[in-house]
């Protein structure tokens, strides 16, 4: 995502979204309702949310580029030019600047 300060500089920012207090609170209040044979899905799912919701931005940040590098066809090294190039396909109104910081944050938290 781009964001601008003021009227002359430029700033790229990606900002990480964070809406699992919401979908957990859902799955809790479903499952107290639930029929035996939901429950254990039901379980499974808020044991899910629970340790997304745990995840650091760098994480999800690192998780995202894998994912958005899978989903051109990439699987070279993460490390490589042609990493940032796939990702900028990915993601066309993606600077340079912020394909390289989204790299970095890939690179810092391994799969």
């Amino acid at each position: 995502m781009k964001g601008f300060t003021g009227f002359t500089k430029r700033q790229d920012l990606v900002l990480v979204l964070r809406d699992s207090d919401l979908v957990a609170a859902a799955l809790r209040e479903a499952l107290e309702g639930a029929s035996e044979e939901e429950r254990a899905g039901l379980e499974r799912a808020v044991a899910i949310v629970g340790e997304t919701a745990g995840a650091s931005e760098g994480r999800l940040r690192a998780d995202w580029v894998r994912s958005r590098l899978a989903d051109v066809g990439f699987t070279g090294d993460i490390t490589s030019v042609a990493a940032i190039k796939a990702l900028r396909q990915a993601e066309p109104g993606l600077s340079l600047l912020a394909a390289v910081q989204l790299q970095k944050e890939a690179v810092a938290h391994p799969e």
